[in-house]
């Protein structure tokens, strides 16, 4: 799955525990008739692919929902879901992620062209 609009906010990694699990927190603006802020969380090595991007960008987050399930004190059991980053790219403005096509004066012209060869094509 995937999440596209602007970044609206990049947080500061931050450190759990002992083990020294890491997460970062990353909000995306989609850009349609009623935007929506969806917040996704990058973890462990993941923290480090929001270091190139700053607020206003343009990019496309592919993520994971995850969801779990814990039991409190009372018995009662609750369900909690995450929305999980595992990777970023930038995308131009028009929403297009498309690289600039080559301009026409980079291509030769074909030389090797025979008039008596037979074209099949139907057009």
């Amino acid at each position: 799955m995937e999440v596209q609009g602007k970044i609206k906010m990049i947080g500061e990694t931050q450190t759990f525990g002992s083990n020294g699990f890491r997460k970062r927190e990353l909000v995306v603006t989609t850009e349609e008739q009623y935007p929506q802020h969806i917040l996704v969380e990058f973890v462990q090595d993941k923290t480090d692919l929001l270091n190139s991007y700053q607020v206003g960008q343009a990019v496309k987050v592919n993520i994971n929902l995850r969801g779990r399930e814990w039991v409190n004190p009372q018995g009662e059991t609750k369900y909690f879901n995450s929305v999980q980053g595992w990777r970023i790219e930038a995308v131009q403005a028009d929403g297009a992620n498309v690289p600039p096509a080559a301009p026409t004066e980079a291509f030769e012209p074909a030389t090797n062209l025979n008039e008596e060869d037979h074209d099949d094509l139907p057009f």
